[in-house]
């Protein structure tokens, strides 16, 4: 949920759960490199993925759990934590990176299996699951409502599939950071989203759709089964790997951004990423981290 997970053409998991958003990445991205700071991001914001899945597990109801699908898991951080959750079941992390899913396999100590899939030409390799996660993949796939019938039709009977989609932007600075104009973070969000509209205008093939997740749910042939949005707060003052998430997270806003904010709000991003200011992200005590994961839920007919 991270930024976000990472299918072809871009990512499935970080903005967020967990992984990080990033909303500009072709096929050709080099994901390997910007590992390590989807990892941090997943587990910036691992307690309340890990609050979900225990949601999940109490909406399977005792019915059993045999194999597990994070789609779009980028480097299995959240499939970890799946497997924690899920202890008997075979918990496998789904990517189109081999270099991810090879961290995703050092990372976990064998417990996570791997899977190499094109998204979505390759829905059709995935295998039956008893639950599929899916944490900020889908939205870079040109019809969301094509890829989520794809994978409802992996379900088994009674199966639960569970998207985190779209919660909450992260806050982390203070309305006033003493540097600029206040409200640098709402400038940015809007940006954001602004830069978020244009990928989604590029993906290949892509379809416009309500993104009313429950009723697209539906529409795949499932029954909704419920919505829960859980909050990830991290109050100051961050440890040293939550600050160096946040340092990539603004060096990358500034870079996406750079047209869509004026000449005072990119001089107080460079203000954010001096390595040695007191006022840089790296440093200041006033840094935190607010964010709120919401997760759609539906099962299969059928089952228990």
């Amino acid at each position: 949920m991270t930024d976000h997970a990472h299918p072809t053409p871009a990512h499935a998991h970080g903005h967020t759960p967990a992984h990080a958003h990033q909303h500009d990445h072709g096929a050709d991205f080099d994901w390997e490199a910007l590992a390590v700071h989807l990892e941090r991001e997943a587990e910036v914001q691992s307690p309340a993925v890990t609050e979900a899945a225990q949601w999940l597990y109490g909406l399977r109801d005792g019915a059993p759990v045999r194999r597990v699908l994070d789609v779009g898991s980028g480097p299995g951080v959240i499939a970890g934590l799946l497997a924690d959750v899920f202890p008997a079941a075979e918990v496998v992390a789904v990517d189109q990176s081999a270099a991810l899913l090879e961290r995703a396999r050092a990372r976990s100590g064998g417990r996570v299996g791997t899977q190499r899939a094109d998204l979505p030409g390759e829905f059709d390799t995935l295998g039956e699951a008893d639950l599929i996660w899916s944490g900020n993949a889908i939205h870079h796939l040109g019809d969301q409502q094509a890829a989520l019938t794809a994978l409802a039709g992996a379900l088994r009977p009674g199966g639960l599939l569970a998207v985190a989609e779209r919660g909450l932007p992260a806050r982390y600075l203070p309305r006033d950071l003493g540097l600029g104009r206040p409200g640098l973070q709402a400038r940015l969000d809007a940006a954001h989203e602004e830069v978020f509209a244009a990928m989604r205008e590029a993906v290949p093939e892509t379809v416009a759709v309500v993104e009313d997740w429950p009723a697209m749910l539906a529409a795949a042939g499932l029954v909704p089964s419920g919505t829960r949005t859980f909050l990830v707060d991290r109050p100051a003052p961050l440890d040293a790997s939550a600050r160096e998430f946040l340092h990539v997270q603004l060096s990358r806003r500034r870079e996406q951004l750079d047209e869509q904010l004026d000449a005072g709000d990119r001089a107080v991003l460079d203000a954010l990423l001096d390595r040695e200011a007191p006022t840089g992200i790296l440093t200041r005590p006033d840094a935190f981290y607010l964010a709120a994961i919401t997760v759609h839920t539906a099962r299969a007919a059928g089952g228990r």
